[in-house]
């Protein structure tokens, strides 16, 4: 989801890889281990977690996460809780990174020490204040001040036991006061109104009697407003702690006038002190991105340099190839270019044309596409966003399997337990890879178009380039959908979203036994047993030196890699897209029923949307994709909860509450894009609720009365593709400008290569450069339209600069930003003289 910001777009994401923890404080029992798991929040609202790890004081993790950030946050932070016997959580400790800091460690795997959780330094939100300070003439005729303090509201304070009931506490702060008062309780409001305005006296004339201040005119930089918010607990241990703010007096400056926006802080000294690695560590890897994206028009000349590159020749001297040669990782280049080529249709000739560069490079066809270049990376990165659906019916059903059934499937003698049995465990294997071999060799007709027009391309370049090898048409296209596709998701299904998280030890193993045998099986190799390095994987092998394999599998090949004969492709089997526990409100089908809040499973389908009373169980309604007929979000003023959203149907809109942001803006793209091409799709909604006979949006009483708001834009009706040109091509212009001694490197060597033709430098050797003075035009037209871009993101940051208000809603004074604010205003008072 992007926020718009004057024309331009900002979209964040961030991709984050747990390896383990080390050095957990052991359990103070007798067993002394813990069951671990680690959770991925944004402020304190939680949006992943990893599986459990048993009985480890250092749990491995390795899980990979990645998410679309669809809301402004202050910390990524990561905390570890133990899981005891009686299944409950308990947290041993956090990492809490705050959003400016996240480039430092860009990329780079870090052990970050764990930090201790304590409700003192569980913060978040802000609060709007408004101080005034003015002067009082007295009964008798002496001046003194007050301060009026008036606390307007908060937004995104914390939900705490479910539910959030605020109220302030306000606080002048002096080195002889400490006065106190209280804000009214607001119940069940993580974004309260408060409006309340408090009187602080500031200074008296010398006649008072009490004598409270030692000078008549005490020091207002001496002076500071505090305000602290609480949740009004009915429970014994008293209120909770929710944040606050010091405000010093001398903000208000020489006007006497305060208003902003803070940053609520953790209580000074809220946790206890504790070593380093006293709580242990935990090792991760961040990567965050935010994407600046500008108007269509910004990116025509680089976007029209990408898209022509599959009618450049030689291919080597196109832009999309140099990005390939200059970029650290093939990889890089590679995501961005697949999407932006599938979004405007162009991936297959685009393929063709760098796989057709690289089989002419090829001298053995034993070896072709076996090398991570540029086609190879590509031809991956489709494989994932177009057969990403494909995969999931084809293996999903009997991953799952595996994984609940627990078979022993260990046929290595030396790994085998006492209790086990070898042909036992050697026929369970056979078993599951003669199923998952089937499934896969029966699948061909459900093979995405795109990737069968890409198999064609391949098989015909491979053929034509080794006429004498009568396999190589075979084995160029195995060394895909095999070695690359359905062998990787065996391995390792949880990165491909075949499984939530990754498999426990036994089950990991039997996966990998299952997946060398799938990948041999479809590698067609002369030789078979000398694909195992191992004798016992060579003797499980036996079981399928039977002619029918082989025939299967190049009758499988033979159908995915035939251009144009499935296009029309109608999947009669559902496909499940989606699944979890949400909370929905009863869609009240009897009008005077009571509508309440229940959890329950959501499943979707290509074919359906359907809710259970728990996973397993029948459904207890189903909603026709083709009946719905928009899904938006819902205003959080409808029913005071967050991260909702509606399916409207042609009688009824169904209202459900998704467990976190990142979850319900998921599930809204995935429902809005399998609906997309429903013809009675809605042009406008109602963002709020139908509640006490009339819409709270507008007011209307008409329960059928049309929307008031237009409906979101529309989104690519392909569920596999959708993807934002202009965004692709912004994060294409990124790798440039990172990447610009390159180029400059590259232009050289192209210089080098014109007017030397001897051995190459070696500075140069690593650039591929077939035809020197066109490569080094198209780095030229490159480096122009990066350079215009580039001019662009600096007036864009050097006119935000400008524009940044310290303290206004959009950009709260927060602990590091109170000195800026000081000096913003100064400059401001300045100017105004």
């Amino acid at each position: 989801m992007a926020v718009e910001e004057e024309g331009l777009r900002v979209f964040q994401s961030v991709r984050i890889k747990i390896g383990e923890a080390k050095n957990i404080p052991p359990y103070p029992g007798p067993n002394r281990m813990r069951d671990c798991f680690c959770t991925v929040n944004l402020d304190q609202e939680e949006v992943f977690r990893t599986k459990i790890i048993e009985k480890s004081l250092c749990p491995f993790y390795g899980e990979d996460f990645y998410c679309e950030i669809p809301r402004s946050f202050r910390h990524l932070s990561f905390y570890i809780f133990d899981r005891d016997v009686f299944r409950r959580d308990s947290s041993i400790g956090k990492v809490a990174v705050k959003k400016e800091d996240l480039q430092k460690y860009h990329g780079k795997d870090t052990w970050f020490p764990l930090q201790p959780v304590s409700a003192d330094s569980e913060v978040q939100g802000k609060v709007h204040l408004e101080l005034r300070l003015s002067e009082v003439i007295t009964d008798s005729g002496a001046i003194s001040h007050k301060l009026a303090t008036r606390v307007l509201e908060c937004q995104g304070l914390p939900i705490i036991n479910g539910q959030c009931d605020p109220y302030a506490a306000v606080s002048l702060l002096g080195p002889s006061r400490s006065d106190a008062k209280k804000t009214k309780v607001k119940r069940k409001n993580n974004n309260p109104q408060f409006e309340e305005v408090f009187y602080f006296e500031v200074t008296r004339p010398l006649s008072y009697t009490k004598r409270q201040f030692d000078v008549e005119e005490e020091d207002v930089d001496k002076l500071a407003l505090r305000v602290d918010l609480w949740n009004a607990s009915n429970l014994k241990f008293g209120d909770e702690f929710l944040g606050g703010v010091r405000v010093p007096l001398r903000v208000l400056g020489q006007v006497g006038v305060h208003d902003a926006w803070y940053f609520l802080q953790p209580r000074e000294n809220g946790g206890r002190s504790v070593k380093v690695d006293e709580l242990g560590s935990l090792r991760l890897n961040i990567i965050y991105t935010e994407d600046h994206v500008f108007p269509t028009e910004y990116y025509t000349p680089l976007r029209d340099l990408l898209l022509f590159s599959a009618n450049v020749e030689p291919v080597s001297a196109s832009t999309a190839h140099i990005l390939g040669e200059v970029c650290r990782e093939k990889q890089e280049a590679a995501i961005p270019l697949v999407r932006l080529f599938l979004h405007y249709g162009k991936i297959v000739p685009f393929i063709s044309t760098i796989a057709q560069a690289e089989v002419n490079r090829t001298q053995d066809p034993n070896i072709i596409f076996r090398g991570n270049s540029l086609t190879s990376k590509c031809i991956d990165e489709t494989m994932k966003l177009a057969g990403m659906h494909y995969l999931q019916d084809t293996l999903k059903p009997i991953i799952d399997e595996i994984c609940t059934e627990h078979k022993s499937c260990e046929i290595d003698p030396i790994k085998l337990k006492e209790s086990e049995n070898l042909d036992t465990n050697r026929e369970n294997l056979r078993q599951y890879v003669d199923r998952i071999f089937n499934v896969i060799t029966t699948s061909g007709v459900r093979c995405p178009t795109v990737m069968c027009d890409i198999f064609f391309s391949l098989r015909e370049s491979a053929a034509t380039r080794f006429q004498v090898d009568q396999d190589v048409r075979y084995t160029a296209v195995s060394s895909f959908i095999f070695l690359r596709f359905f062998a990787p998701a065996i391995l390792s299904p949880n990165l491909f979203h075949l499984r939530p998280h990754h498999s426990d030890p036994a089950t990991s193993r039997t996966l990998t036994l299952i997946s060398k045998t799938i990948q041999t099986l479809g590698s067609l190799a002369k030789s078979k047993s000398a694909n195992f390095k191992e004798s016992f994987m060579a003797a499980f092998y036996d079981f399928f030196n039977e002619q029918k394999y082989a025939d299967a599998v190049k009758n499988f090949l033979d159908l995915i890699s035939t251009s144009g004969k499935w296009d029309q492709k109608s999947i009669e089997t559902p496909i499940m897209l989606k699944e979890g526990f949400m909370i929905k409100r009863a869609q009240g089908r009897n009008r005077f029923g009571m509508k309440n809040f229940k959890k329950r499973w959501f499943r979707l389908t290509n074919h359906e949307f359907t809710y259970h009373k728990t996973k397993g169980e029948g459904a207890l309604c189903s909603i026709p994709i083709e009946n719905i007929l928009a899904v938006e979000r819902l205003e959080e003023e409808s029913f005071k909860m967050k991260n909702m959203f509606q399916v409207i149907q042609p009688e009824r809109a169904l209202y459900i509450q998704a467990n976190n942001c990142v979850e319900a803006r998921d599930w809204i793209d995935i429902l809005t894009k399998v609906s997309q091409c429903n013809r009675k799709r809605l042009s406008t909604y109602h963002p709020s609720a139908y509640l006490n006979g009339h819409w709270l949006c507008c007011k209307l009483s008409a329960d059928t009365a049309p929307g008031c708001t237009p409906c979101t834009g529309s989104l690519p009706a392909n569920i596999q593709l959708d993807v934002d040109g202009d965004r692709e091509t912004e994060k294409i212009y990124s790798l440039f400008n990172t990447y610009m001694t390159k180029l400059i490197k590259m232009q050289e060597a192209c210089g080098s290569k014109s007017v030397y033709d001897g051995p190459e430098e070696e500075e140069y050797s690593s650039f591929v450069i077939d035809d020197p003075q066109e490569t080094y035009k198209t780095l030229k037209l490159i480096v122009s339209a990066v350079q215009t871009l580039e001019q662009q993101h600096t007036k864009y940051k050097r006119e935000k600069f400008r524009n940044t208000k310290i303290g206004s809603q959009e950009h709260p004074i927060g602990d590091k930003s109170f000195q800026c604010y000081i000096r913003q205003q100064s400059e401001s008072s300045t100017y105004s003289i």
